[in-house]
C-alpha cells in the first residue's frame, strides 16, 4: 500500500499536523522538525493526496501565469522559474499568453478558465495606467511589470529606474560618453522602456553629459531581431557612439552581432550592457555585461505572495508594492574601467 500521512508521522517522530505543516509550507516549523519530516517523506516516498486535500479545502491546487509572449526569452525563463517554486509548494502552473494586446489581456481578466485555477500572476503589456480598476477581480492575483502601478492588487517588479542609472553609470565610468540606446518606445513614460530611459538620462545628467536624442533607437517588441535592426538603422544614419545600452538582453545580442558584423570591435570600440541577465547572456562571445533584476526574487516573491493571498483572502487589505534587488553582472562586452 502507498504510504499514508501517519506513516510519515510515525517515521519522524511528530504528529500528524506536523507532518501536515511541512507539508503545506507553514512558516513555523523548526528547521531541525522540517529536517526530519522531509527525510522521512524521502524515505517513504509519500506524496501528498492533492486531489482530497483541494476538495476539503475548496481549492484546485492550480493557479494561472499570464504573460505577454513566450518567444520572449526574459517571458519564457520566468514562466520556467515561477513554475518551479509553484512546484516545490505542491501546486500546478497553467500559462497563458496574451501576446501583449490589451483586448486579451482584458477578455483573460474574464476568462472561464480562471475558475480551474485559484489565483493569477499577470504580466500585462498592452494595459496602461489608465485600465487599473480593471484589474478589481473577484479571485486573488499578484500583478508583474510596469505597465499599471498603484493598482488595487500585489505588485512585484523589478527597480527599472535605478537599474538603467546604474549601467549607464557603469558604461560612464569606462570612459563613453556617446551612449546610445536600443529598444525606446517612442512617447512611453510608464513602461519597462520608457522607465530605463528615465534612468539613462538621469546618469548623463548627474554626470554633465547632453541628451542626444540622435542616440536614441527606438523599436517595437524586444526581439534580438529588433535589436539587430535598430542598430543597423544608427549605423546607416551616421550616428557616433562608443557604447550601447541595449533595454534587454536580447536586444543588446541583436546589436552586438551588427557591431561585429560592420567591423566594430566590443568592447575595445563599443561597450555594450544589457537587461535581464538571461541565460544566454554568459555564453555570447564576448559575454554579455548586464543588469540582472532579481527575476529569480521576482517569480518566488510573486508565488509566495498570491498563495498567501488564497490561503488567507483579506479584501479589505491594502495592496503591497514588491521591489526586487537588482546588481551589475561584468562581463567581457563591457569590463570594469
Amino acid at each position: 500500500m502507498s504510504p499514508t500521512l501517519h506513516d510519515v508521522a510515525r517515521i519522524a517522530g511528530v504528529s500528524i499536523k506536523t507532518v501536515s505543516n511541512v507539508i503545506n509550507d507553514h512558516p513555523h516549523v523548526r528547521p531541525a522538525t522540517r529536517e526530519r519530516v522531509e527525510r522521512a517523506i524521502a524515505e517513504l516516498g509519500y506524496t501528498p493526496n492533492l486531489t482530497a486535500r483541494n476538495l476539503r479545502s475548496g481549492r484546485t491546487g492550480a493557479i494561472a501565469l499570464a504573460v505577454p509572449d513566450l518567444a520572449l526569452s526574459y517571458f519564457a525563463e520566468l514562466a520556467g522559474l515561477v513554475i518551479a517554486e509553484a512546484e516545490r509548494r505542491g501546486v500546478v502552473v497553467l500559462v497563458e499568453q496574451t501576446g501583449g494586446d490589451r483586448d486579451r489581456e482584458f477578455d483573460l481578466l474574464r476568462s472561464p478558465r480562471l475558475k480551474l485555477t485559484d489565483g493569477l500572476i499577470f504580466s500585462p503589456l498592452g494595459m496602461g495606467q489608465g485600465d487599473g480598476d480593471r484589474l478589481r477581480v473577484p479571485y486573488p492575483m499578484v500583478l508583474l511589470g510596469e505597465r499599471v502601478f498603484d493598482g488595487p492588487v500585489d505588485h512585484v517588479t523589478m527597480q527599472n529606474v535605478e537599474a538603467a542609472r546604474a549601467a549607464t553609470q557603469h558604461l560612464i565610468a569606462g570612459g563613453r560618453r556617446r551612449i546610445a540606446v536600443v529598444g525606446a518606445h517612442d512617447g512611453e513614460v510608464i513602461g519597462s522602456a520608457g522607465l530605463r530611459l528615465k534612468g539613462y538620462r538621469e546618469a548623463l545628467d548627474a554626470a554633465g553629459i547632453p541628451f542626444d536624442p540622435q542616440l536614441i533607437g527606438s523599436t517595437t517588441m524586444w526581439h534580438r531581431s529588433n535589436g539587430a535592426r535598430t542598430m543597423h538603422e544608427l549605423i546607416d544614419r551616421g550616428v557616433e557612439f562608443d557604447a550601447v545600452f541595449g533595454l534587454n538582453d536580447t536586444l543588446a545580442l541583436g546589436a552586438m552581432r551588427v557591431l561585429q558584423e560592420s567591423g566594430r570591435r566590443v568592447p575595445d570600440d563599443v561597450t555594450v550592457v544589457g537587461f535581464d541577465d538571461l541565460d544566454e547572456a554568459q555564453y555570447s562571445i564576448p559575454s554579455l555585461t548586464t543588469i540582472d533584476p532579481g527575476q529569480q526574487w521576482i517569480a518566488r516573491t510573486a508565488v509566495e505572495t498570491l498563495l498567501a493571498r488564497i490561503a488567507a483572502p483579506a479584501p479589505d487589505a491594502s495592496p503591497k508594492l514588491l521591489l526586487a534587488d537588482f546588481h551589475l553582472a561584468v562581463r567581457e562586452s563591457a569590463p570594469l574601467p
